[in-house]
């Protein structure tokens, strides 16, 4: 199908042409970009007033399959994706079985095939079970498709295999995602050590369990010259740290996520688990030095790390309940709320982190409007206010902490290959 995006604003940082103006895609691709284009035979889509930007891509979710089909599976998430305004997710190494073998990569990567609504990008285990002992099969999950390695949920604790595995990974020009937080510092915690822990009565876990650990993989990735991206940052000196090595030329980067960037230790005053996330969400001093990192360009990511749980697991006492939110369908219109019209990034700045720079680091075809590449584009309406209903969410799992938040901005359009995949905030079945 061949289509004519009209009179929108192309949002396109690393295109040749962004403003005001027409998109033409055809037979999967972007054919042309530019002003007032020549069209015959195309579908015309009106988009005055709304915003025309690269599909976005998020680099760090849980899809859940294989193993716990019951939270969310490879179409419920993609759906979610799609819904979203991403094109393209990559999905984390810890289902049931691990993805730490080529074998698992490739049920990813067919199951996508079959009933994937967004393009779906493997992330490879970095050791065998996720235990931080011996490491997985690096080459051949790289041969099948895995596009980074993480064994994100939890930290590797051994500096050994951290050093051979980011020697090893550096021969497939793949990054390592670190899920950064010292286990015997954090303890029994379960949410950010500081004045909500000592009111709540609750353990906490203090920004230090993340900050040495970050300080000892820069360390490691210095020594190395390894491709190291830190998981959802939730510290000040994390955010520092990141900087000063950035500043020293180390192949480092770093992703914030919408709860940390917006949420603080506050929100669990009445001990709701749909707040409990690891890292915790933290207080007003680390969310600004979050927010001043995306200003500043020290963090280039935003990523969800969508988490499903199921209600029946979330309902649990609040020490007992798993840790994770689901938040793919939210993040662009948080994203927009809280830092576009925050004034904290230029709506350029923000396309960057959720589409260029995942696409960068993970060395994907993606991230910009041009003529001759795949047509992965949504169209954005800015004025659009809505309120998040769990009724109206497309995950299997409702465990979102922005229920009954208003949102300005919302994804209307969604093309994935050139395929139209969600039109008029409706699914395109």
């Amino acid at each position: 199908m061949k289509y004519c995006i009209k009179g929108g604003e192309i949002v396109n940082p690393a295109g040749e042409y962004s403003g005001v103006g027409d998109l033409l895609l055809d037979a999967g691709q972007v054919v042309a970009v530019g002003q007032e284009l020549p069209v015959e035979d195309a579908v015309i889509i009106q988009a005055e007033g709304k915003m025309v930007l690269p599909g976005l891509i998020d680099m760090h979710c849980h899809l859940r399959e294989p193993g716990r089909e019951d939270e969310e599976t490879i179409a419920s998430g993609t759906r979610a994706a799609v819904k979203g305004g991403f094109t393209a997710v990559a999905c984390m190494a810890n289902t049931n079985p691990v993805a730490d073998g080529a074998v698992v990569i490739e049920y990813v990567l067919s199951k996508a095939r079959q009933n994937g609504w967004a393009k779906v990008y493997p992330i490879g285990a970095i050791t065998k079970g996720l235990k931080g002992e011996e490491l997985a099969e690096m080459g051949e999950m790289a041969e099948a498709g895995a596009v980074a390695f993480s064994d994100d949920g939890k930290t590797l604790t051994n500096p050994a295999v951290l050093r051979s595995a980011l020697e090893y990974a550096a021969l497939f020009d793949r990054p390592l995602l670190l899920h950064e937080e010292e286990p015997k510092l954090a303890d029994a915690g379960v949410m950010h050590e500081g004045y909500w822990s000592t009111v709540l009565g609750l353990p906490g876990i203090p920004a230090l369990a993340e900050d040495v650990m970050i300080a000892r993989d820069l360390l490691i990735a210095e020594y190395t010259g390894g491709k190291v991206h830190f998981c959802h940052l939730s510290t000040a000196k994390g955010v520092g740290m990141l900087a000063e090595a950035k500043r020293r030329g180390l192949n480092v980067s770093g992703e914030a996520t919408p709860h940390h960037f917006t949420l603080t230790d506050q929100a669990l005053e009445n001990y709701d688990t749909a707040f409990r996330v690891s890292p915790p969400l933290r207080s007003e001093e680390h969310r600004e030095a979050l927010r001043r990192g995306l200003q500043d360009g020290t963090i280039q990511v935003i990523a969800t790390d969508h988490a499903p749980h199921s209600l029946e697991e979330k309902h649990r006492e609040f020490a007992l309940a798993p840790t994770g939110m689901i938040g793919l369908e939210t993040a662009f219109s948080v994203a927009w709320t809280e830092l576009v019209l925050g004034g904290w990034l230029t709506k350029e700045q923000l396309v960057e982190k959720l589409s260029v720079n995942p696409a960068r680091l993970l060395n994907l075809p993606a991230g910009r409007l041009q003529p001759g590449d795949l047509a992965d584009l949504i169209i954005v309406d800015p004025e659009w206010e809505w309120v998040v209903k769990p009724e109206e969410i497309a995950s299997k799992s409702k465990n979102s902490p922005f229920i009954g938040r208003k949102l300005k901005a919302r994804v209307e359009t969604v093309w994935v290959n050139g395929i139209l995949k969600y039109d008029g905030q409706k699914f395109v079945e």
